[in-house]
């Protein structure tokens, strides 16, 4: 008879643990109710721009609108920075990359005495000239508009550095290339599509030519540019890395454009 009271007692007291813990959970949990927040405090919306809205394409501007603006002494100090490869001084000499005096006009991979890389003679069989556009593009990424030029040179990726040192190039000319007239609706769409950050220009079509490309007159026509080689562009270019150190343009034995 003990024994079956002492179990007894035993369940009891078990179910009298587990009751009270029951209760006393439900009583916290009444007392100390929270409610979560209409919106979290740490949620942060995100924009993911996909498609044409991620990469927003450099295309070159209307060049008889920018041209005639252009910081001209930006050029020059942006052309400095290929002083270690290149020359812009009538008759001057080859170095690691070509002479660019004139190089605006002139049939890329054409500098005498220069040894330039297969792809950039490839690239001159195809171009007629390095016009303001080529060169626009050319500055932007050498390695990408031309696959395997010997310009190591990363680029200048701010559209008016590239502007302002094309003008400056125009001027190392014994005969400066034309600026074309004005064109308002090719500025205006320039505009639209360079809003934003830029990418990479894509490699350079099959003829050689870029979308909105205008060959070269020497003397004249819209995409001339006049005189001679970048600064900036390692060596096939001859406008190559105008904002690239030292260091970076002189790195390998550069194809400019001329």
């Amino acid at each position: 008879m003990n024994d079956d009271l002492r179990w007894n007692k035993i369940f009891g007291a078990v179910l009298a643990t587990a009751l009270t813990i029951f209760v006393l959970k439900q009583g916290a949990e009444m007392a100390f109710a929270t409610k979560p927040p209409v919106k979290p405090g740490d949620a942060i919306a995100v924009q993911i721009a996909t498609g044409d809205a991620a990469a927003v394409a450099d295309t070159p501007p209307d060049w008889g609108t920018v041209l005639p603006k252009a910081d001209v002494a930006a050029g020059m100090a942006q052309s400095a920075k290929c002083a270690s490869c290149h020359t812009f001084t009538n008759g001057g000499p080859n170095g690691t990359g070509p002479n660019n005096w004139g190089v605006i006009g002139r049939q890329p991979g054409t500098k005498a005495g220069f040894a330039y890389s297969s792809a950039m003679t490839d690239f001159g069989k195809k171009t007629p000239a390095w016009d303001y556009d080529h060169l626009y593009m050319f500055l932007a990424n050498p390695q990408s508009y031309i696959s395997g030029t010997k310009m190591t040179f990363v680029g200048l990726k701010q559209p008016q550095d590239r502007i302002n040192l094309i003008a400056w190039l125009r001027q190392q000319s014994s005969s400066p290339a034309a600026i074309p007239a004005p064109n308002p609706k090719a500025a205006a769409a320039a505009t639209a599509a360079g809003a934003g950050k830029t990418s990479a220009p894509g490699p350079i079509p099959e003829n050689g030519n870029p979308t909105s490309a205008k060959p070269v007159a020497t003397g004249a026509g819209p995409a001339a540019g006049a005189s001679g080689a970048s600064t900036a562009t390692s060596s096939q270019t001859g406008a190559g890395a105008a904002t690239a150190p030292a260091s970076t343009t002189g790195a390998s034995g550069s194809d400019t454009p001329k």
